[in-house]
């Protein structure tokens, strides 16, 4: 385990700017590079956390600051994103426990690295774009790890939303054709719009045409998970009531009902089941428009034997039998205006 004593550090600013020093200088081909790197690394996490042998100490909040004031001095945080993919397996995971402490680090309400990051956008830039096909698998994931922990802070999480080249290349990672990576992108893209509720509402209804135009593509994936992640995180989205008016433009478009109706007979029962929460939604809705009536109504009869039939080895789900029994008794009701 390293410390500042074996490390050479005078104090925890000095391991700092000599960690910062290594990781600018660093040579994968140098094994004194690689080590000392390492070593570094290590001790800067052991500060943080306040791992001793055999103790089990918290640092102090006066240890923490210094280390986060001199980190913001040297861009310590951009040099520990631009560097974390050439470092070694260890290596890596100690920089996002440095990375994600520092972010944490709260004074009076106040989240200083927050603030700091702010005035770094290329560093939400890096780790969102950590997810491009030409990074490795590890390096993604870490990556993911370190944006999630941003994306917990509002104004992280709204510098991202509002930089549309940004926030649109999610609709890119999430169908990457590694699995892995992909899952990832999509976890981090379903906290950047349910985590802060307002800030998702207010941006996807100034928003709404390029967004779910953009979305209409993953319901539409040939990839079977994309589709069932990208259906269930919309049923979410239209069931919160943070989101009421993007709800109400949602399912007041007839081109959506029919992508819901298409998606209620998919191959897949999940998809199926998935269809089902979102179809609801557009039915159960008093005040429906004409064009939406007019398709309900045409479909009337079939709809009706559908649901009848549809999915009936969930009879012991009785939240999901009292809610098809509600759907089928408001489309009997259905009547022109």
């Amino acid at each position: 385990m390293a410390t500042l004593k074996s490390v050479k550090a005078k104090s925890p600013q000095d391991l700092v700017v000599k960690t910062n020093e290594a990781l600018k200088k660093y040579d994968q081909k140098s094994t004194k590079s690689v080590d000392e790197t390492a070593k570094l690394l290590d001790a800067m996490k052991n500060v943080l956390y306040g791992s001793a042998k055999g103790k089990n100490e918290e640092p102090t909040a006066d240890i923490i600051g210094a280390v986060a004031q001199e980190a913001y001095k040297v861009s310590l945080l951009s040099m520990l994103i631009q560097k974390i993919e050439l470092v070694g397996f260890e290596s890596k995971k100690d920089i996002v426990q440095i990375f994600n402490k520092l972010l944490r680090r709260e004074i009076s309400m106040r989240f200083p690295t927050v603030e700091h990051i702010c005035t770094q956008p290329e560093i939400l830039s890096t780790l969102v774009r950590g997810y491009d096909d030409q990074k490795k698998q590890i390096d993604a994931l870490n990556y993911g790890m370190m944006l999630r922990e941003c994306i917990k802070q509002e104004p992280l999480a709204k510098v991202i939303v509002h930089d549309e080249t940004l926030f649109d290349q999610f609709f890119v990672y999430v169908q990457t054709t590694t699995f892995d990576v992909a899952a990832d992108a999509f976890t981090s893209f379903k906290e950047l719009l349910t985590t802060h509720k307002i800030l998702s509402a207010d941006f996807l209804e100034k928003n709404y045409d390029r967004v779910f135009t953009k979305y209409k593509e993953l319901l539409n994936s040939d990839n079977y998970v994309t589709r069932r992640q990208s259906l269930k995180l919309l049923g979410e989205l239209l069931l919160d009531r943070a989101n009421f008016t993007i709800m109400t433009k949602y399912i007041s478009d007839p081109e959506n009902l029919k992508t819901m109706m298409n998606m209620l007979r998919d191959e897949s029962k999940n998809i199926q089941f998935e269809a089902f929460h979102v179809f609801k939604v557009f039915v159960a809705n008093p005040n429906k428009t004409d064009p939406i009536l007019q398709i309900l109504l045409k479909n009337k009869t079939k709809l009706i034997e559908f649901l009848t039939r549809f999915h009936e080895s969930r009879s012991d789900d009785e939240q999901f039998a009292d809610e098809k029994t509600y759907l089928i008794d408001q489309i009997k009701d259905l009547k022109l205006k």
